[in-house]
């Protein structure tokens, strides 16, 4: 991975060192395949505070500079149109609908620039709190969301006091095609459970977007790289992972390959993205050698709603 000075607007790139003697070839227009059957991805590192005009200034600022550099898929972090601020921020203010001015600026940009783009948004929600959604937005498409599953309601953090948890099921699993791929995608804290990923694999996804804010703190950048890992591994699966940086979160964006095998990675607290190469070949190969979604015995069944306690 090299940083190259070149790139538009100021941002750092961490580039994927090519492997297996295998290299694309830069088509020159933005969101084109470098080659057939692979597909470039960036996911797209920056911090977002409460200033919407700002970020989302500095969305569009990142999908063009990602376009620039032939990404056809780009991965913007969790509350990307607004920071999560302190615990006693009022996000219903900030919060928009889907048709406000980020997702539609948003979906501008990823038209003019021939990419698909993945953000994370806060829509309004009943009972005075928000859905912590993400849209995925691309030239032809209609605005596709998932709103989160899982909350993080942990270590000292207690998000469901302003935001309300989205439906597990299949109303809430978007899956959508992607240049021969399929792209599923999960929020932050739902990367802490293998059957959130799951859910999208068993609907046809290939590759999984993980937009995030990942709360900096102990032993937080190991859980967060492991994590990547493991559900690139367990599902044979691409992963390509924005996230807010440092000080506040752990960076440390990142493209893994089906095989868990880290492609491109930013580090902590630059601003910037990282690029890799997505090969339908490779994941072809690594899903005849190695058939763990063949082989599976145990089927956990997604639920169609929020599930009842049951003492």
């Amino acid at each position: 991975m090299v940083a190259d000075s070149r790139d538009p607007v100021g941002w750092s790139t961490a580039r994927q060192v090519c492997h297996g003697g295998f290299r694309g070839r830069r088509s020159g227009r933005p969101g084109a395949l470098d080659n057939v059957g692979t597909v470039k991805a960036a996911a797209a590192q920056f911090a977002t505070g409460l200033d919407r005009d700002a970020n989302r200034a500095r969305c569009v600022q990142a999908v063009r500079a990602a376009a620039g550099a032939g990404a056809a898929l780009v991965v913007l972090p969790e509350a990307a149109m607004c920071g999560f601020g302190s615990p006693s921020t009022n996000l219903e203010e900030l919060a928009e609908p889907l048709d406000g001015p980020f997702v539609s600026a948003l979906a501008e940009a990823a038209t003019e620039a021939g990419v698909t783009v993945v953000a994370g948004t806060f829509e309004p929600a009943p009972g005075r709190r928000v859905f912590n959604t993400l849209v995925i937005l691309g030239p032809g498409r209609p605005v596709a969301t998932y709103r989160k599953v899982h909350l993080y309601d942990a270590l000292g953090w207690v998000e469901s006091e302003r935001i309300a948890p989205g439906d597990p099921g299949a109303d809430n699993t978007p899956v959508i095609d992607l240049d021969g791929f399929r792209l599923g995608v999960l929020t932050c804290y739902d990367l802490r459970f293998p059957e959130a990923a799951r859910a999208s694999i068993d609907a046809g996804a290939t590759v999984l977007a993980v937009p995030a804010a990942w709360v900096a703190g102990a032993h937080k950048v190991a859980h967060w790289r492991t994590l990547l890992a493991a559900r690139a591994i367990e599902n044979t699966a691409y992963v390509v992972a924005g996230a807010q940086p440092g000080p506040a979160y752990t960076g440390h964006s990142s493209v893994l390959d089906p095989l868990g095998v880290v492609l491109a990675e930013l580090g902590p607290s630059e601003e910037g993205i990282a690029l890799g190469d997505l090969d339908l070949a490779a994941l072809d190969a690594v899903r005849a050698s190695l058939p763990v979604l063949a082989h599976r015995r145990l089927v956990v069944p997604a639920p169609s709603s929020s599930p009842t306690p049951t003492g």
